[in-house]
């Protein structure tokens, strides 16, 4: 489906076509989801913070609720700390959405509610990861990485 370069280890996805229609299956939430741009690059991504980032798969939520001015929002994936709290927000976007200052303020909005010290952005060939840091937010060189502090993950 991907119509340009993911940057992600390649991974394989389960598909089925119904109604015309490409549907891939999601192993965390035990169904099938519309294969959208979108739903592919999150596939990528959950798929890289298990094998790579030493997130277990049990920690990933996926559209974790997220209320912003009494509206409610999703977060694309929050990974949940040891302490049972938000550790990172990831939010993906299509390969064609452009990852800036406006896709990161979004995600700036959804972490002022969650907490998390950690938000990468990705739209599956360009990343950017952030680390909430003495009441700033510092651009990392790698992905956050759970359990193997001394482990560095390139972008």
């Amino acid at each position: 489906m991907a119509k340009y370069q993911i940057n992600f280890p390649a991974i394989e996805m389960v598909t089925k076509v119904e109604g015309g229609q490409v549907y891939v299956w999601d192993a965390l939430r035990g169904r099938h989801l519309l294969l959208t741009p979108e739903e592919e690059v999150r596939r990528y991504v959950i798929a890289f913070l298990i094998s790579h980032c030493g997130v277990q798969p049990h920690s990933i939520a996926q559209e974790y609720p997220v209320k912003i001015n009494g509206t409610a929002q999703r977060a694309d994936i929050v990974v949940i700390g040891s302490d049972l709290r938000p550790a990172i927000l990831v939010e993906c976007k299509a390969p064609e959405v452009t990852i800036d200052k406006s896709t990161l303020a979004q995600a700036v909005r959804y972490n002022a509610v969650l907490g998390a010290q950690y938000i990468v952005l990705t739209n599956g060939h360009k990343h950017l990861c952030v680390e909430y840091k003495d009441g700033q937010y510092v651009k990392m060189s790698s992905f956050p990485v759970m359990c193997y502090p001394n482990q560095d993950v390139e972008l």
